[in-house]
């Protein structure tokens, strides 16, 4: 007798996400609140990265708000590396909001969203948050030992 409940299919294999060229597509995330706060009082850092060549862009934001962001990718994305062809972002409200979907109309960029507890689609952004954090936390520590 097979019961439906033992039937299991097997899991989809996790592909990396890739781009065709470079600066084609970036992956966006928000560390923080970090702690200690940067020396100008902001406490959280917006990152950006080139899913080709795996550049990191990056700014500290006091909060994060729908301007801010929008802020960040016409200036630190777009003016310096031309528009993307898509973005992908986790589903949090900062990064998923009308002024991020007006934005992308604005400059036809195709705005993805990675699925709900499977990081993994944004992999390469939530690798270099890892790093960040590992940079900041030594440097940080080494500032307490001085």
């Amino acid at each position: 007798m097979v019961y439906a409940d033992q039937i299991k299919a097997p899991p989809n294999e996790l592909r990396p996400v890739t781009a065709p060229w470079p600066f084609s597509m970036w992956g966006m995330d928000v560390i923080g609140p970090i702690n200690p706060k940067a020396s100008n009082g902001h406490m959280f850092i917006l990152v950006a990265i080139d899913y080709f060549t795996k550049w990191i862009e990056a700014v500290t934001l006091a909060s994060v708000t729908a301007k801010a962001v929008a802020r960040f990718l016409r200036r630190d994305v777009i003016a310096r590396y031309g528009v993307p062809a898509t973005i992908i972002t986790d589903n949090a409200k900062n990064l998923n909001n009308k002024v991020i979907d007006e934005l992308c109309a604005q400059f036809k960029i195709r705005h993805r969203n990675s699925t709900p507890y499977r990081p993994q689609m944004n992999d390469a952004v939530e690798a270099a948050n890892k790093n960040i954090k590992k940079i900041i936390e030594k440097m940080t520590s080494c500032r307490d030992r001085t």
